[in-house]
């Protein structure tokens, strides 16, 4: 009896699909994952498993998929062609595509299709796909049709499911899973009539999947020219048709930054993707605060004003060596790149002072290797979502020329990056390299060496959860820097939880550890993730990195996500603070929204000059 109850309940979860070998496939998922909680229910460590994929309302994505991430799911289904493709449109709540028998409650269900319009099957056919009915199923293509769906921020979550044909042996059809984000975020602050601000934030404006992005600030009693009222508007095209094509425009009148820009741009999506670029013109106008780095002494008011443009295209070519392993991921590119940048207000300039706000034109040519593939994994900056996690490796030579108005200089700089699973289940390592710098007359001038290293564990059962372990360290050495142009080591750039202008200096190492438990509860649909983190940093000027004091900061907190919507994650950090200096207490407590990461990828993108940070 339970047995016909529980099959009527799976194929009643699919009853609106409109083709009979869909409600097929769907019954053949369910009753998969039904079997598969049976199987997993026998030892404490899988039912710990379980309980962390399925139990929570919002997706989980599937820790089991980690032991065989070197497996592409698709590849049985190589050269077959596609007859029909679904696309099935899951509600932002209460639902999951990899356990398709999970319902919401009626509240989810009333909130995901009254108050959210969801993605326009037109749209997704048309401008996110990358196969169409009548091609030859080709595994990589479909494997990398899921990442880029859930690559853009108006997706949770998409799976691809291959559906052989009864009657045509040679034939399959597609199912498409997607489950949207919440598109509406709002946000804002009111102390008084005299000073409030608002925004609102639609990520998918009526199912077209634009962006749309607008803030007021007002603030009666601030003196500064045009810093009553503060305005900024941002709309974004994510992919133009079938081009992959992006585009962005931005006007922003603030007090410390007003801007106008217009971007278009294409990466290289996929190792597939033969041709990338961009082209963006802007006006930007800055007012900030900066000290200069030899005495530390004083601020200087920094004010800019300029114009700029910038162009570039790229080509990638398959790997010369057909028969390589490397080839079937690996691309040689060359690219080009051309920009402007022409002040009207700036700092004094000099043939030897401040080279960054010189009036310049530069023309720079790359050449470089890259080697591409993704890895299914979770619990690493997301929570609970499906997280792509780029394994290969990249190099790149850049050399160019730059015409100021105190004369032409060359330009050379090296890049190489590989990021890549451990064996013996060790965890994830990627590292970074860059080494770049100008030149004239034989002579280097504004370079800078830098160096990334970031390890991830694996994930470590702890009785129905999971720990993971975070080390990143850094290291940069700037040549021949000007006084206004130097490196911080404070917040997001070292020494988490503190803004300090005095911490600079021209080379820097830091180092940084975090231990996150990704709790098995949950709040209101929130996920919790409890951290314990240290940050060490040294910086100087002049003397040896080693004369610096050691700077430090050591705390805990924790973080609430809910991955179906698109708010920043919630922080709650407790820090304690050594050595820093003109801190009114060792001891902060601070509440933040916080974007989640991704890790870098390895495509290369446009010729660039080595960053400096």
């Amino acid at each position: 009896m339970w047995k016909y109850l529980l099959l009527f309940l799976m194929l009643s979860c699919f009853a609106s699909a409109q083709n009979p070998d869909s409600v097929e496939v769907h019954s053949r998922d369910s009753i998969r994952y039904t079997n598969l909680k049976a199987r997993m229910s026998k030892t404490k460590f899988s039912r710990a498993v379980y309980r962390l994929l399925f139990r929570d309302v919002y997706n989980q994505g599937k820790v089991t998929e980690v032991k065989e991430i070197e497996t592409n799911p698709f590849t049985p289904y190589e050269g077959m062609v596609i007859r029909k493709i679904y696309i099935r449109q899951l509600n932002i709540l209460g639902e999951s595509v990899y356990d398709t028998t999970r319902k919401g409650n009626q509240l989810e269900r009333f909130l995901s299709k009254s108050v959210h319009t969801n993605t326009r099957e037109g749209i997704i056919r048309r401008s996110f796909l990358l196969f169409s009915e009548g091609d030859d199923i080709q595994a990589h293509v479909l494997k990398d049709t899921e990442r880029l769906l859930r690559s853009n921020r108006m997706f949770v979550d998409a799976r691809i499911i291959v559906i052989p044909r009864k009657d045509v042996t040679w034939m399959a059809d597609i199912m498409v899973l997607i489950q949207d984000s919440w598109s509406l975020n709002f946000s804002g602050g009111f102390s008084s009539f005299n000073k409030f601000n608002v925004g609102l934030e639609n990520i998918n404006v009526r199912g077209t999947t634009h962006s749309q992005r607008t803030a007021i600030r007002w603030d009666s009693k601030d003196t500064t020219k045009n810093g009553k009222f503060q305005f900024r508007a941002i709309y974004t095209i994510p992919y133009i048709g079938k081009t992959f094509i992006t585009a962005q425009a931005s006007f922003i009148f603030e007090r410390e930054l007003k801007e106008q820009s217009v971007r278009m741009f294409r990466r290289f999506i996929t190792t597939e993707t033969k041709y990338a670029g961009a082209v963006e013109l802007g006006h930007y106008n800055t007012r900030q605060y900066r000290r200069v780095v030899e005495t530390k002494d004083s601020l200087t008011l920094l004010l800019t004003d300029y114009k700029y443009y910038d162009f570039w295209i790229g080509r990638a070519f398959k790997f010369p060596f057909p028969n390589s392993k490397l080839a079937e991921n690996s691309r040689i590119v060359t690219a080009f790149r051309h920009n402007k940048y022409n002040y009207d207000e700036r700092p004094e300039v000099a043939p030897n002072l401040n080279k960054n706000y010189w009036n310049r034109t530069a023309t720079l040519v790359s050449l470089g290797f890259s080697n591409r593939n993704y890895k299914r994994d979770v619990l690493i900056y997301g929570f609970g979502r499906t997280e792509d996690v780029p394994v290969g490796s990249l190099f790149a030579l850049t050399i160019g020329r730059e015409n100021t108005e105190f004369g032409a200089r060359g330009y050379g700089g090296i890049q190489f990056a590989t990021g890549k699973y451990l064996p013996h289940n060790l965890g994830y390592l990627y590292g970074l390299a860059n080494v770049g710098s100008y030149s004239k007359n034989g002579r280097a001038q504004q370079g800078v060496i830098n160096g990334e290293i970031n390890y991830i564990s694996n994930l470590i059962p702890f009785r129905y959860s999971f720990f993971r372990q975070f080390v990143n360290i850094k290291f940069a050495k700037g040549i021949n820097r000007d006084p206004l142009d130097y490196l911080n080591i404070s917040g997001d750039r070292g020494i988490r939880g503190i803004n300090n202008d005095r911490l600079i200096g021209t080379k820097k190492l830091t180092i940084g550890t975090e231990t996150v438990f990704f709790s098995d509860k949950s709040l209101l649909g929130f996920r919790i993730a409890y951290f314990v983190f240290a940050d060490l940093g040294l910086v100087n000027g002049e003397r040896h990195i080693w004369e610096s004091p050691l700077y430090q900061g050591y705390g805990l907190g924790l973080r609430l996500r809910n991955e179906n919507l698109t708010f920043n994650t919630l922080q709650l950090r407790f820090g304690y603070y050594v050595n820093i200096p003109e801190l009114s207490s060792p001891t902060r407590f601070a509440t933040s929204g916080n974007v989640p990461l991704r890790l870098r990828d390895f495509d290369i993108s446009a010729p660039a000059i080595a960053p400096f940070q």
